[in-house]
């Protein structure tokens, strides 16, 4: 399948619209979420990393303070840097271990980037989870938004089952439960995702 774009997310949330009565809810009261999309890579598997269990802003925060002291965000250059040095930007002890291995994984030719993005979905993800720290929800994240893959839904992504649990009435699901929901999106899952996204960011705080 072709990567989804800006036209083809236009398209599929309208279909996504046109056959679920609570995607056509979000889809009426906010209109088609942006693409979110960011540039495959080193830089951008590190940042979806560091959004582990975190919130976005905070996450933001430490990959900003890395940049400033490395200018490029790239193994070499993040590798040049102490423990102690990442612990002070924002890294835990183990995003900080996560990192190192990610660096040194490029480096040494055990992980290439450019060729997962070539492979499907399934072999890509295996390619991806290969890497410490690097599970389901970090691998799914990397293939929707910096390969646009057209038909993944993130595992275990709360803010989703959130927004799913508010605009449907349903009791919040559990990462599994919320799979078999999004079953009835195929083949339009990431677009799923971001309308749902969009959804609990725009109604967050509302009541």
């Amino acid at each position: 399948m072709k990567p989804l774009n800006a036209k083809t997310l236009v398209a599929a949330c309208g279909e996504l619209a046109r056959r679920c009565p609570h995607m056509a809810v979000v889809h009426e009261r906010h209109g088609t979420p942006p693409l979110w999309d960011r540039e495959p890579g080193f830089a951008t598997l590190l940042q979806i990393i560091l959004e582990q269990q975190v919130s976005l802003a905070s996450a933001k925060a430490c990959y900003e303070k890395l940049e400033w002291h490395v200018g490029e965000v790239k193994p070499e250059n993040l590798l040049a840097l102490t423990d102690s040095e990442l612990r002070t930007i924002g890294f835990s002890r183990q995003k900080t271990a996560y990192a190192r291995h990610l660096s040194e994984a490029i480096l040494e030719g055990r992980i290439d980037l450019k060729a997962i993005a070539g492979l499907p979905d399934t072999e890509a993800k295996a390619e991806l989870q290969r890497l410490k720290g690097v599970g389901e929800w970090t691998s799914d994240i990397y293939l929707l938004m910096a390969l646009l893959r057209p038909d993944v839904m993130p595992r275990g992504d709360i803010a989703l089952h959130a927004a799913w649990h508010r605009v449907s009435g349903e009791p919040k699901p559990q990462a599994d439960e919320f799979l078999a929901i999004a079953e009835r999106w195929r083949p339009f899952r990431s677009a799923a995702a971001r309308l749902l996204w969009h959804y609990y960011l725009s109604e967050k705080g509302v009541r």
